[in-house]
């Protein structure tokens, strides 16, 4: 009888032995999982709940596990590359042109929250206004102005989001 008592308070005991340790292992995952270390270029938006919390970075950052979710956003300037694009001159010439683009993340919070992608919305935006300024220009003078293009498409292209991003594009015409 006394060792059918034991018996049972050793299976109890080893049961709770791996309970406190399946917890303690949770617990140790979930702090694990709170810690963010976010470098100087980039900034973590934080929702917390779905709620936009903030722009927080950089160094060390304690996240409340299963509530707190974090976007990255990169701040410094990035380089694409957009081949061969077509575009039409203002004498209805086509003209296949490859272009560089630069852009650069001035507000993290609200590239992550007014644009889905926001990559690509500035890809269509850089695109969209070499389009333009090729389309005011003549098939002859495109090749000798591309200075002209450059400093066009320097000054428009921050005009509708300008609180987004810094957009600069460089021409490499074929």
């Amino acid at each position: 009888m006394l060792y059918s008592v034991l018996g049972q308070f050793e299976a109890v005991g080893g049961f709770l032995v791996c309970l406190i340790g399946a917890v303690i292992i949770l617990a140790i995952i979930l702090l694990a999982s709170a810690i963010r270390i976010v470098p100087e270029y980039e900034r973590l938006v934080v929702f917390r709940l779905g709620r936009c919390v903030g722009a927080k970075g950089p160094g060390i950052l304690f996240l409340i596990p299963i509530i707190d979710k974090g976007r990255k956003a990169d701040l410094r300037e990035q380089v694409r590359e957009i081949p061969h694009q077509t575009a039409i001159t203002s004498d209805n010439a086509s003209i296949s042109i490859d272009f560089i683009w630069y852009y650069k993340i001035l507000d993290p919070m609200e590239s992550v929250l007014q644009v889905g992608n926001f990559e690509a919305a500035a890809q269509g935006m850089a695109t969209t206004t070499l389009r333009a300024v090729i389309g005011g220009i003549p098939l002859d003078d495109v090749l000798v102005e591309r200075e002209h293009i450059n400093n066009c498409l320097l000054y428009t292209s921050p005009s509708p989001r300008d609180h987004l991003l810094h957009l600069v594009c460089r021409l490499l015409l074929e």
